[in-house]
């Protein structure tokens, strides 16, 4: 049985996303931030950033970060550095790899409290390109608050436990779901999610409103700015969305644009 959500702290439980660029999105909820996979810099390695980089005061005051896997357009150590003061909620041996590099990693494979919000670990399923320096844990993130529930996939591929990430949070639906949709090339290798992949697993979880990640970012030196690749996933998410899961709404911001869940939901 899940542990009981915490009782001690009657904040504003209105959930509001900052999407950040990738996988970085800052979670205001409850009066805590949350933020995912951290890329914070100009560039990422030999990645190029199409919007301009995030400015501290957007993700400034992180109460924790949430990890899902070492791959490095997802943990990179500079931009962790700069929230190193956040405990980074990840695996047990991706948090002890973090603490040997100065950081605060910390397991989170059971409900864990960050004030009136609580986070868990899920699956993901992402074994491809395994790294020899790293350890290759892969997993999502599941959180809930008194009146909000919220998943962040990590990147993934589908599987069919899925459903019962709502039981899981102890609800009939999942509230928000962070899906990821493409990539920072025009092809993607196993293990995550294509526009298609990433409406059916709103489907399966009965998100009310799902914010399209891991897209529209990064992009190889080599690959022309405008290529059709890097704006065609939003739009055929949006279009297989509206045909498996047509009660799950959009979440339209641009890289650096905040959207607050309507009062009515929340």
């Amino acid at each position: 049985m899940a542990a009981a959500l915490p009782v001690d702290e009657p904040v504003d439980d209105l959930p509001r996303l900052t999407w950040l660029g990738h996988s970085t999105v800052l979670i205001d909820l409850a009066g805590r931030r949350l933020l995912t996979d951290p890329l914070l810099l100009r560039h990422n390695g030999p990645l190029r950033r199409r919007s301009p980089r995030p400015r501290p005061t957007q993700w400034a005051e992180v109460d924790a970060v949430l990890l899902s896997h070492l791959h490095h357009d997802h943990a990179e150590l500079r931009s962790l550095r700069l929230v190193a003061g956040a405990p980074v909620l990840t695996s047990e041996r991706n948090g002890r790899w973090l603490q040997k590099h100065g950081l605060d990693g910390r397991g989170a494979e059971d409900w864990t409290d960050v004030g009136p919000v609580q986070v868990r670990l899920v699956t993901a399923v992402h074994h491809s390109r395994p790294m020899p320096h790293r350890p290759n844990d892969a997993n999502g993130h599941l959180l809930r608050s008194r009146g909000t529930t919220l998943w962040a996939a990590g990147d993934t591929s589908l599987y069919a436990d899925m459903v019962r990430l709502p039981e899981l949070a102890g609800v009939e639906r999942l509230d928000i779901a962070l899906v990821p949709i493409g990539g920072w090339g025009p092809r993607l290798s196993a293990g995550h999610m294509g526009p298609t992949e990433a409406a059916e697993a709103c489907a399966r979880t009965g998100a009310r409103y799902a914010l399209p990640v891991h897209w529209g970012t990064l992009h190889a030196p080599f690959m022309t700015l405008r290529s059709e690749w890097f704006e065609r996933p939003l739009d055929a998410f949006d279009k297989a969305l509206a045909g498996v899961a047509p009660d799950c709404e959009v979440v339209r911001v641009p890289p650096g644009g905040t959207w607050l869940m309507p009062a009515a939901e929340a």
